[in-house]
């Protein structure tokens, strides 16, 4: 049995899932607890035309790459390190560098479709929903794709009407069912924060103690 922990944060776009994960790190010593990101783990579009890769659906289960996520995790969960990808969003391909991780008693994954696959969720200690209005989603995703990943105001509406939304109706928000705690306005709720930060120290310490 595994001494770390995985805390999986799922929730739509822009709904406040990394900024969740990143205050709960705050009451952890360094290389106590880590974030790995979904996003790294978009399959690589390398062997198809550019003009392809725009055209697929990122906001769907199938563009993740499930299988290495899970191996990875295995290998985090029992003390083994792991060479994680770096995924380059304005080719939709992985680069050949990779980076590299070491093992965190806790791990907290979040992205939009981490609560989808049932594998993934039966490695979790913990499973949360992040829920935010959709507006206020829609902005901060609109925010970000501009400034982090080159696209313009039309490209990121265009794909927010076509896919995103749609995509999270049918994959996304439903697995606010499988979650063990659904929080509202992710970051920003500091009582949640600090009430989950509490039920993660316990977890390490009563591993330790069983070890």
């Amino acid at each position: 049995m595994s001494n770390n922990v995985l805390i999986g944060i799922g929730g739509g776009t822009g709904s406040g899932k990394t900024s969740f994960a990143k205050n709960l790190l705050t009451e952890f010593d360094e290389g106590e607890m880590i974030i790995l990101e979904q996003d790294a783990y978009y399959k690589d579009l390398a062997h198809v035309s550019f003009e392809e890769r725009t055209e697929r659906n990122f906001d769907h289960p199938d563009a993740i790459d499930f299988d290495l996520l899970k191996e990875h995790l295995q290998s985090l969960l029992h003390d083994q390190s792991i060479e994680m990808p770096i995924y380059d969003f304005s080719t939709h391909t992985r680069q050949p560098e990779t980076r590299t991780v070491d093992v965190h008693r806790a791990i907290l994954l979040e992205g939009i479709m981490v609560l989808t696959d049932e594998e993934l969720r039966n490695m979790m200690t913990i499973k949360i929903y992040v829920e935010t209005d959709s507006d206020v989603r829609f902005l901060r995703r609109l925010q970000r794709d501009i400034k982090e990943r080159g696209r313009t105001v039309d490209d990121v509406i265009q794909q927010y009407e076509s896919t995103v939304r749609p995509m999270h109706e049918q994959f996304v928000e439903i697995t606010k069912k499988y979650a063990d705690i659904i929080l509202p306005e992710g970051g920003e709720n500091a009582v949640a924060v600090d009430l989950i930060q509490t039920k993660i120290q316990s977890l390490l310490k009563g591993k330790s103690l069983n070890n």
